[in-house]
C-alpha cells in the first residue's frame, strides 16, 4: 500500500496555488489541474492538493495532522524550509536530527504543518 494524495483546506485559494507554485519549483513536482475548488500537484507517484472545503464551512487546520514529504538529501531539507519561510510559512522546527532523521517542519499561510525529512 502507499499514499495516493493529501489534500489541505484553504481559506484563500489565488494566495495557496501561489505558495505551493512557488514551493514546488525545480523539484519533480508540478501543479496538474485546476478543477474548480480544488487545485492539485503531483510528480505521478501521489498527487497534494489545496481545496476550498466541499461543505462551503470555513477551512481549518486539524490539531495534529502533517503531511510528511521524504526530499531524499539534507541540503533539499534545507533549501526548500528556507523557502517555506521566504514565501511567507512560519518554521515549526528549524533542520535538525529529530528521532535519528533529519528534518524541518513549517506552517504553510493556512496554518497546515508540513515536515520535510531526509
Amino acid at each position: 500500500m502507499k499514499m495516493n494524495y493529501f489534500v489541505f483546506g484553504t481559506q484563500d485559494m489565488c494566495k495557496a496555488i501561489g505558495f505551493y507554485d512557488a514551493f514546488f519549483e525545480n523539484t519533480s513536482v508540478n501543479k496538474g489541474q485546476t478543477m474548480g475548488r480544488m487545485t492539485i500537484w503531483t510528480n505521478g507517484d501521489f498527487m497534494f492538493a489545496v481545496a476550498e472545503p466541499f461543505d462551503g464551512e470555513p477551512a481549518t487546520n486539524g490539531n495534529g495532522t502533517m503531511l510528511g514529504l521524504n526530499l531524499g538529501s539534507q541540503q533539499e531539507v534545507k533549501r526548500l524550509h528556507q523557502k517555506a519561510l521566504a514565501l511567507g510559512g512560519q518554521s515549526e522546527g528549524e533542520p535538525a536530527i529529530r528521532s535519528g532523521r533529519f528534518s524541518a517542519y513549517f506552517r504553510d499561510l493556512d496554518q497546515n504543518k508540513i515536515c520535510l525529512f531526509e
